[in-house]
């Protein structure tokens, strides 16, 4: 695209990301989404880029990667523009059923990403999180805000280490959840890959938490809909760990947001807690399997 084309470029200021985000918008009407980054951060801008064109390969939907470079600011992505609105706050607008289908949708698409391999020389990943999470419990305890039932997730942790043996690795999106996505002419797309990693799949639902305060119908339709039905016990009993493991490290980091972040993660710990009914079980109580979903 040739800059000289752009006859306008708006600043967006919604979001966590630490980058510029701007709407272009061209001569013949044409958007995109241009994204700068500190030029620190080039190797991990470039290895995004190289990973969102596999992505959109795979016919995934989402902003697409059109060029990548270096300008006056920094490292720069371009996109093609979603032309849509937030899934968040509409999704209470449609049916429990509609909304359980487009979570069976974006269970579809995360297995998708997860098609995209990790690299080979990838740590293992037992090692890798088991110190993650003794970090997290650590930095927990040294934190001087605690809340009620944590207890129970550091057990849970504890007792529970031994499922991350030999768990596969895979291109993780980093952020999956109903937060990062919108819906274009009522079709779910993805956004937002900013956090990429590479690590087990069933970690990606770390996240899940955010969607199913958000629609309890869509989340069970992510899970159902990754594993094509019902999931082995095995894959709640992780989620459980991954939970549990990202709501301790949640209220250390709501720490540098000030006091509406600390109340929301204060809040999301004991609704969490209730979920898994303080860790005695592993199937969160809003989780409905298709059978139980019977509205479809």
């Amino acid at each position: 695209m040739d800059k000289q084309n752009i006859i306008s470029k708006n600043l967006i200021t919604k979001g966590w990301s630490d980058d510029q985000k701007y709407e272009l918008t061209t001569d013949n009407g044409s958007k995109y989404l241009l994204r700068i980054s500190p030029i620190e951060r080039y190797e991990t801008r470039k290895e995004l880029f190289s990973l969102l064109k596999k992505a959109a390969a795979l016919n995934i939907p989402m902003c697409e990667p059109i060029s990548f470079g270096v300008c006056n600011d920094g490292v720069y992505i371009l996109m093609t523009w979603i032309d849509g609105v937030d899934a968040e706050p509409v999704i209470v607008t449609y049916s429990t059923s509609q909304q359980y289908a487009l979570g069976i949708l974006a269970g579809k698409i995360l297995r998708q990403i997860h098609s995209i391999p990790a690299p080979s020389a990838q740590e293992d990943w037992y090692a890798r999180f088991s110190r993650k999470a003794d970090n997290k419990i650590k930095n927990y305890r040294a934190c001087p805000l605690h809340f009620d039932g944590a207890d129970a997730f550091i057990t849970y942790i504890q007792n529970n280490r031994n499922l991350l043996k030999n768990r596969p690795q895979c291109f993780q999106h980093g952020d999956y959840h109903i937060g990062n996505m919108m819906l274009e002419n009522n079709k779910l797309i993805i956004i937002d890959f900013d956090r990429f990693d590479f690590g087990d799949p069933w970690e990606e639902f770390n996240r899940i938490v955010w969607t199913a305060q958000a629609s309890p119908s869509f989340a069970s339709g992510q899970i159902n809909g990754y594993f094509d039905g019902t999931p082995p016990l095995q894959f709640f009993r992780l989620l459980a760990f991954y939970i549990a493991s990202n709501t301790l490290s949640s209220i250390y980091w709501a720490l540098s947001f000030g006091q509406k972040e600390i109340d929301t993660m204060m809040r999301q710990s004991q609704e969490v807690l209730s979920w898994f009914h303080h860790m005695q079980t592993p199937i969160p109580s809003w989780y409905q399997n298709p059978q139980q979903a019977n509205f479809i």
